[in-house]
C-alpha cells in the first residue's frame, strides 16, 4: 500500500514536472519573441560591413558572419548577445555615463556551430565622448565618456571591433557623422578562467597551511588538553582558542592608575572614521545615476567628514607617539636607562611585516579568485605598483621611493619610521629630560614651517574643487614623513608629560574643565568645518596663503586637542566622554584593530566592483554599504588573525626572558606604536593603556 501512494505520489510529481517544463518552454518560445520585437528595427545589417573590422584574421570574420546570420533568422544565441548590451543611458545630464548592460548574459553564451567553430561572448566597454553624444555647453561635462557594455564574439580583438561598433551605432540612430568609440582591451572579459600562477597557488598553500596548524592546536587545546595551565607555549600562542579568549576578553581598567582607558575608544572611532571614509570613497567612484549630485554631495556640511578623514590618521599618529614615550621611559626608568633597541626593532616587525606581505599577495593573487565583474577585469587596482615595487612596502619607504602598493600602508610606513628614530629621542628624553622636550618643541614648529613652506612655494592644494591635491602634492604634503610627523611627536611629548606627572591628581576648577572642553572641541570642529564655506562650487577658491594656514596649524590642532581629551578622561574630568571612550566593549575591536585597518579595503573594493547594475549614491546607500562592508570586515579581519596576525606576532612571547609566557593576542597589535620590549613580567606596568593584557 505505501508503495502505490509513493509510485502515485512520484507519477504526480512527473505530471507536474513536465507540465511546468512545457510551461517553461512555451515562456522562453514567448519571452524571445518579445526579444526580437524589442529590437530595432531600423538595423539594416547588410550596411554594416564586417570586413571594416580591417583584420586578417579569418576565424573572427567567420564568427561575425554567423553572428549577423542568426540575428537575421533570430537564433536564440545571437539575440542574446545583442541583448546583453548596453545602450545610451538616460540621465546623462543628471551623471548617469555608465551601462553595464547584463554581464553574466554574454559571458553564459557558448554557441557550438560545428566541431572546428565555437562562439563564446565577450563582454567590453565601449568609450564615447559625451561631446559626440550630446551639446551640453558643459565644459567638465564634455570632457567625460560614456561607458557602454558591448558583447561580441570572443575571436575578435577590442580594436577589430571598433570600427564595427561605430557602424553599428550609426545606423541605429541614423548619425550622419561618425562616433569616436573606443575599446580598451585590458576591460574586455571572456568566461574562460584565468589561469593560476605560482605565486597565485602559493599564497592559497600558505594560507591553508596555516590553517591546518591552528586548527591542529585548537584542536589540542579544546579537546586533549585537560589542564590548561600544563599547555604548551607554542600551543598556547597558535590556539584560536586561547588567542578568541584573550580577544574578546574585558579588562576593567578602574583598578590599575597605568591605564588609560579611554585610547581604546579613541583608536577605534578613528578605525570606524577611516572605514567610513573609504566606504565614501569608493561610493563616489562607483557606476553611479546620480554623478551630478555627488558633486552636489560635496558641498553639504556632512561631506565635511569625508573631505577631512584623514584627521583620523592623525588621532592614530597621535597615539602611537604617546605609548612609545610612555612605556620605554616607564622601562627605562627600571632599567637605569638601558634601552634594547635591536630587541625594539625585532618585535615591532614581527608585529608588522608578516601581516603586510600576506596581505600583498592576498590583495593581488586572491581578489580576481574570489570576486568578479563588470568593473573587475584588472583585478586589485593596485596590482601594477605591487607587482613593480612590492618590496618598498616592505621596507617602509614607499611614501618616499614610489607610489604605495596597498594605498593605506602608507600609514604604516610614517609610523615605522617615526619608530625607527624614536630611540634617540627616548635617550635625549632620559639624559636631558625638560631640555629635550624642549628641542621635540622646536622640531614640531620647525616641520610646521616646513609644511607651510612647501606649500606655499609650489602653490600646492588639497582642496576637491581645485583637483584634491595632484600626485605631487599629495605625495609632498600628505604622505611624506616630515610633514606628517607633528601629532606623532605632539603625542610624544604628552606621553613624556603623563610619565613626569604619573599617579598625580591635578585639582582644575570647573572654569578650567569648561574651558578646556570648549578650547578642544573648538579645535576639532574647526579643523573638520573651517573649509566648508569655501567647499562650495560656486565660492571663490582660497588663496594659497589660507590655505597652506590652514593645512598647517590644523596640523596641530588636532592632537592638542585629543592631549585635552585624554588629559581629561585620566583626570576624571571626562564626563560622558569618558564613559563613552572608555567603555570596555572598545576593547575587542581595539586589539583587532590592525587586522580591520589592513582587511577593509579589501573587502570594499571586491563589493564595489563586483555591482552589475549601476548604483545610486546617497547618504544613506553609503552608510547601508558602510555597514555591510564593516560586518564582513571584522569577520574577515578576525579569522585571518587567527591564522596570521596572532601565531606570527606572538612568537616573540617565547623570547621573554622572564619565562611567563602570556597568549600573543593579549598583546597590542602594532598599529598603535605599542613599543613590544618589556624585560619583566610585572602585570601592573603590561596593562599599560592598550596593551590589555
Amino acid at each position: 500500500m505505501v508503495n502505490g501512494i509513493a509510485i502515485l505520489f512520484l507519477c504526480g510529481l512527473g505530471l507536474v514536472g513536465a507540465d511546468q517544463l512545457r510551461e517553461e518552454l512555451q515562456s522562453v518560445h514567448h519571452r524571445l519573441g518579445l526579444l526580437q520585437a524589442t529590437l530595432p528595427k531600423n538595423i539594416d545589417y547588410d550596411k554594416i560591413d564586417t570586413r571594416a573590422v580591417a583584420t586578417d584574421d579569418t576565424k573572427c570574420l567567420e564568427d561575425m558572419a554567423e553572428l549577423f546570420s542568426g540575428l537575421k533568422s533570430g537564433s536564440y544565441w545571437a539575440l542574446k548577445m545583442l541583448d546583453s548590451w548596453g545602450s545610451l543611458p538616460s540621465g546623462l545630464l543628471y551623471g548617469t555615463f555608465y551601462n553595464l548592460g547584463n554581464f553574466d548574459e554574454c559571458l553564459s553564451i557558448h554557441q557550438e556551430i560545428s566541431s572546428s567553430q565555437t562562439i563564446q561572448g565577450k563582454y567590453c566597454f565601449l568609450a564615447v565622448p559625451l561631446k559626440d553624444v550630446l551639446d551640453t555647453g558643459i565644459a567638465s561635462l564634455e570632457s567625460m565618456q560614456i561607458k557602454i557594455a558591448s558583447c561580441f564574439p570572443a575571436s575578435c580583438s577590442a580594436t577589430q571591433m571598433e570600427n564595427y561598433a561605430g557602424q553599428l551605432y550609426q545606423n541605429v540612430f541614423n548619425l550622419t557623422k561618425s562616433v569616436d568609440i573606443t575599446i580598451d582591451e585590458e576591460g574586455c572579459q571572456t568566461s574562460d578562467p584565468e589561469p593560476w600562477d605560482g605565486l597565485t597557488i602559493f599564497t592559497v598553500v600558505i594560507l591553508s597551511v596555516l590553517t591546518l596548524i591552528v586548527g591542529c592546536c585548537t584542536f589540542y587545546d579544546y579537546f586533549l588538553c585537560e589542564n590548561q595551565k600544563q599547555l604548551p607555549a607554542l600551543v598556547k600562542i597558535i590556539s584560536a582558542r586561547a588567542n578568541s579568549r584573550a580577544l574578546f576578553r574585558l579588562v576593567d581598567g578602574t583598578s590599575n592608575p597605568n591605564v588609560i582607558d579611554c585610547l581604546h575608544g579613541i583608536r577605534c572611532m578613528s578605525l570606524i572614521w577611516v572605514v567610513f571614509l573609504h566606504e565614501h570613497m569608493y561610493s563616489l567612484i562607483s557606476p553611479n545615476i546620480n554623478f551630478t549630485y555627488a558633486l552636489e554631495w560635496l558641498e553639504k556640511p556632512m561631506a565635511s567628514f569625508f573631505v577631512h578623514g584623514y584627521f583620523s590618521v592623525d588621532s592614530f599618529l597621535f597615539i602611537g607617539g604617546l605609548l612609545v614615550s610612555m612605556t620605554a621611559l616607564r622601562t627605562m626608568e627600571k632599567t637605569k636607562g638601558k634601552l634594547n633597541v635591536p630587541m625594539m626593532y625585532v618585535h615591532r616587525i614581527i608585529r608588522i611585516l608578516p601581516v603586510l606581505a600576506m596581505a600583498i599577495l592576498i590583495y593581488v593573487k586572491l581578489m580576481p579568485v574570489v570576486s568578479g565583474g563588470p568593473l573587475f577585469k584588472s583585478g586589485f587596482h593596485g596590482k601594477e605598483q605591487c607587482i613593480n615595487g612590492w618590496y618598498w612596502d616592505l621596507l617602509f619607504i614607499q611614501n618616499y621611493a614610489t607610489e604605495s602598493c596597498l594605498d593605506q600602508s602608507w600609514y604604516l610606513a610614517v609610523d615605522m619610521q617615526l619608530y625607527i628614530l624614536s630611540p634617540l629621542l627616548l635617550i635625549a628624553l632620559y639624559k636631558w629630560g625638560k631640555k629635550a622636550a624642549f628641542g621635540i618643541v622646536v622640531l614640531v614648529v620647525l616641520l610646521s614651517g616646513c609644511l607651510f613652506a612647501t606649500q606655499m612655494v609650489n602653490h600646492y592644494s588639497m582642496s576637491i574643487k581645485n583637483g584634491g591635491g595632484d600626485d605631487e602634492a599629495n605625495s609632498k604634503l600628505y604622505l611624506a614623513t616630515h610633514t606628517h610627523a607633528a601629532p606623532w611627536l605632539i603625542g610624544f611629548l604628552f606621553g613624556y608629560f603623563l610619565h613626569l606627572n604619573r599617579g598625580r591628581k591635578f585639582e582644575l576648577s570647573r572654569l578650567v574643565v569648561w574651558s578646556g572642553w570648549l578650547f578642544s572641541l573648538a579645535m576639532i570642529f574647526t579643523s573638520i568645518f573651517a573649509l566648508y564655506p569655501s567647499g562650495k562650487w560656486s565660492a571663490p577658491p582660497l588663496s594659497t596663503v589660507e590655505e597652506s594656514v590652514y593645512y598647517t596649524f590644523t596640523r596641530l590642532a588636532w592632537p592638542l586637542a585629543m592631549c585635552w581629551v585624554v588629559f581629561a578622561c585620566m583626570q576624571g574630568y571626562g564626563s560622558l566622554a569618558n564613559s563613552f571612550l572608555s567603555t570596555p566593549l572598545w576593547q575587542p575591536l581595539s586589539r583587532l584593530s590592525y587586522s580591520v585597518f589592513i582587511w577593509h579595503m579589501f573587502v570594499q573594493e571586491v563589493n564595489s566592483r563586483n555591482v552589475r547594475t549601476s548604483t545610486y549614491f546617497s547618504t544613506y546607500t553609503v552608510m547601508l554599504n558602510f555597514w555591510s562592508d564593516f560586518g564582513i570586515s571584522l569577520v574577515m579581519s578576525y579569522v585571518l588573525y587567527l591564522i596570521i596576525e596572532a601565531p606570527i606576532g606572538g612568537l616573540d612571547a617565547l623570547w621573554r626572558p622572564t619565562g611567563n609566557v602570556k597568549p600573543p593576542s593579549a598583546v597590542q597589535p602594532i598599529l598603535t606604536s605599542v613599543v613590544e620590549h618589556k624585560t619583566n613580567g610585572d602585570e601592573a606596568e603590561s596593562k599599560l593603556e592598550a596593551r590589555t593584557d
